[in-house]
């Protein structure tokens, strides 16, 4: 692997020569906005990577909440995923549809839950499928496996310290959502929202890390991350509009070896739905220098 390329981030070559392997897990974790106009279980029933296995982050979730796809319980999530023939010994290969989009979101998900060796795919889907590669329709039938939780509580925060974080300041928080809904410029896609961002938050739109869904070389992200506003020698929250695309930049961060970082669950979806958490609109504050 490069220097300048993620150890996070997995080529397609790669993956394909690793194929079949027994500690290999392919997982398909799809998933779009409804203005994407695009259906996740059906382009993975129309063809996916060979042995890949569907993740759904609707379903491997908390439902006792009204929130979307937020973080499960960990024994319901070692059931769920021990289902699906997954330990946290394996080697975890996430992708999306898109490259980069909903598949960082799961592969933060089983780091947070322990599994170590757990890993991206560079070009995604599409990328996959543009230079030719094999597919298969039908889904794989892996034995039932134990997945032993290790669950990092520490990582992701909830309403009550996102609070404190914004009313404080005592952690930089970095907004995935893009730049016209961080400034109240556009609506949010949700019924219900509030629009602007929170007091102190700085802008890092989830697509600037991304070209053609491959990740951008290690000194791209953090150039994009310090002209951002935000110092990589201090803690950082991740958030965006409903937990997904802030693992983006959690990606970022832990590829440049920040490891000071924690990821809002509820996001904006909590943040923007309420009528007691402060809110500003307009584009960020300077950067002081």
């Amino acid at each position: 692997m490069s220097e300048t390329k993620s150890r996070f981030v997995v080529s397609a070559d790669w993956l394909q020569s690793e194929l079949g392997k027994a500690d290999l897990r392919v997982l398909d974790a799809s998933f779009y906005l409804p203005a994407q106009k695009r259906d996740a279980d059906g382009e993975y029933a129309a063809g996916h990577i060979p042995g890949a296995i569907r993740f759904d982050q609707d379903k491997i979730a908390d439902h006792s909440t009204s929130l979307p796809h937020t973080v499960p319980s960990p024994d319901y999530f070692a059931a769920e995923v021990g289902r699906l023939g997954i330990s946290e010994n394996d080697r975890i290969v996430v992708y999306d549809g898109i490259g980069l989009f909903a598949s960082p979101r799961v592969w933060w998900l089983f780091r947070v839950m322990g599994a170590k060796n757990v890993f991206v795919l560079d070009g995604g889907l599409d990328g996959w499928k543009a230079e030719g590669r094999p597919l298969e329709t039908t889904a794989p039938n892996h034995a039932p496996a134990t997945f032993t939780p290790n669950f990092d509580e520490s990582r992701v925060v909830t309403l009550d310290t996102m609070r404190d974080v914004v009313s404080s300041g005592a952690m930089q928080v970095a907004d995935a959502r893009s730049a016209g809904r961080f400034a109240a410029a556009e609506p949010e896609p949700r019924a219900g929202m509030r629009s602007g961002h929170m007091p102190g938050a700085r802008s890092l739109p989830s697509g600037v890390f991304a070209s053609q869904g491959r990740f951008k070389s290690l000194p791209e992200l953090k150039q994009t991350i310090e002209d951002a506003g935000i110092d990589l020698s201090k803690p950082v929250v991740t958030s965006c509009g409903s937990g997904i695309t802030a693992a983006i930049i959690t990606l970022a961060l832990e590829s440049l070896g920040h490891h000071d970082n924690k990821l809002y669950d509820g996001s904006w979806s909590e943040w923007g739905s309420r009528d007691d958490t402060p809110i500003v609109t307009g584009p960020p504050t300077p950067v002081k220098v």
